[in-house]
């Protein structure tokens, strides 16, 4: 049994990398390497619940993501579609809270259904949150956050980083801690701009489909030995 992690990250991001390299490795089809990387999903979010920490985030599909394969895509809509209908049990059974960052008025409509539907079964939900960015891109999110500003005649003097925050996707969330990424590319690829000033970075060449529980639990012991000064000379409380 692996020992107690006592610094935990308050929210952890993840850019799931590496699904169509792990299918062609194995001659498989691009789409045989997103449905074992839901697998590795529903695994690493059940450890990170029972971990402690209270906020996750995952990069599911971005609003470049468009441009791929009509079938690609097709198959990545539906997996979404299968996933939202019946995990509700899961999300249940862990007490986990599901939210949608992301331009959701893009999405099909069936996909819009089913992202109301389970926010609105888990929103009394007191345990980890799970932020699910679906058509989601760091640069949208700051122009749809600009506009609702605007919307709402926010004056100047009235701005400020917990305004802007508001207006975002996640205002509930904290700035993430942890960010990782696997797959072997090291590139934020407009992955949470905004909310990503003073992550500690983790990448990782692990294909996701093969991202272990034993490589996340290291990931996460990793960061709670690492020095965070936040600008500062020293860390703070040091």
């Amino acid at each position: 049994m692996s020992s107690e992690i006592l610094n935990l990250p308050l929210h952890v991001a993840i850019t799931m990398d590496g699904n169509g390299r792990w299918a062609q490795e194995r001659n498989l089809a691009r789409t045989a390497g997103h449905d074992q990387g839901l697998k590795t999903v529903k695994k690493i979010v059940k450890k990170a619940s029972d971990m402690g920490i209270k906020f996750l985030t995952l990069y599911i599909f971005s609003t470049e993501n468009w441009k791929r394969a009509e079938q690609e895509v097709g198959f990545l809509m539906n997996l979404i579609h299968l996933h939202l209908c019946d995990e509700m049990d899961f999300y249940s059974e862990n007490n986990i809270k599901l939210n949608h960052i992301g331009d959701i008025k893009a999405l099909p409509k069936n996909i819009q259904k089913d992202i109301s539907k389970a926010l609105a079964a888990t929103k009394d939900f007191t345990g980890m949150q799970l932020n699910l960015a679906i058509n989601y891109g760091g640069r949208d999110e700051l122009i749809r956050g600009i506009k609702k500003i605007i919307e709402n005649k926010v004056t100047s003097d009235q701005i400020t980083e917990e305004l802007i925050s508001k207006y975002l996707d996640m205002p509930e969330s904290p700035d993430v801690d942890l960010l990782i990424r696997t797959g072997g590319e090291q590139r934020l690829s407009n992955f949470l701009l905004w909310h990503i000033p003073y992550a500690e970075q983790i990448y990782t060449k692990t294909l996701w489909p093969d991202y272990s529980l034993e490589e996340f639990e290291e990931n996460i012991r990793s960061f709670s030995l690492r020095n965070r000064r936040f600008g500062a000379e020293k860390a703070q409380g040091k």
